[in-house]
Formats: structure tokens, sequence, C-alpha cells
């Protein structure tokens, strides 16, 4: 009887760790994948946004402030998690240096222990958009 119980044990606190395993790998998870795409589509939507026109006039990068926006928000739209809801803020939109301010934040629901959590996952990002000479 006393070995049973401890085959009971070992089996619960088995499922209970998977449990916990699989919580925060999610929340992890989560959070690398923000930055990441956040990353890589910031600097997608600034080169989308740089003026041509000007460039081929003065030799100078600009970007068009409109456009970034519009390119960020529909990328970052295109490629994110359904399940989540994100809040994007757009802080600093400089022309000339080209520079933008970002911060995105996600509200992560969980379930696992029967209780509900909500974690709140905000990811920030300044970018300047360097050209070589």
């Amino acid at each position: 009887m006393k070995e049973s119980f401890w085959g009971v044990l070992v089996v619960m606190l088995g499922i209970v760790s998977i449990a916990f395993i699989i919580f925060f790998q999610t929340v992890s998870n989560t959070d690398e994948q923000n930055y990441i795409l956040l990353k890589e589509v910031t600097e997608a939507a600034m080169y989308d946004a740089v003026d041509l026109a000007s460039y081929r006039s003065t030799g100078n990068v600009r970007i068009d402030r409109e456009k970034f926006v519009e390119n960020f928000i529909r990328r970052f739209a295109e490629s994110v998690t359904l399940g989540n809801t994100y809040v994007i803020k757009i802080y600093d939109v400089n022309e000339t240096p080209p520079k933008v301010s970002l911060e995105v934040s996600s509200k992560i629901d969980s379930n696992v222990t029967g209780e509900k959590m909500e974690f709140n996952i905000v990811n920030r990002l300044d970018a300047i958009l360097e050209t070589p000479y």
C-alpha cells in the first residue's frame, strides 16, 4: 500500500511539472516571437517608407511617416497570432534621420492550473535606419 502511494505521488508530480513547463514555454515563446516580429517588421517597414524622390534629388535618406505607419501595421497584422490581443503604440517617427520608437504589448490568458491568469508582455524598440555611404 505504501509503495502505491509513492507511485501516485510520482505520477501526480510528473503531471504538475509538465503543466508548468507548458505554461512557461507558452509565455516565453510569445515574448520571443513578438520581439523578433517587431524587429523584422520595423526594419521592412522602414525600408518600404524610404522617400526615393528625396534621396535622388538631395542624397539624404528620409522616410515618409504615414507610409511607415501604414506598412508597419499591415505587416504586423499579417504575421501575428490571432488568439492574442495586441496594442501598438508608435511614440516617435523622425523622418530625417530615419528613427522610430515603438511599443507592442500583448495579453496572454492562461488556464493551466484551473485559475485564469493574464500576462501582459511589453516589447519596446528604438530603430535607426543605417545606410552605407
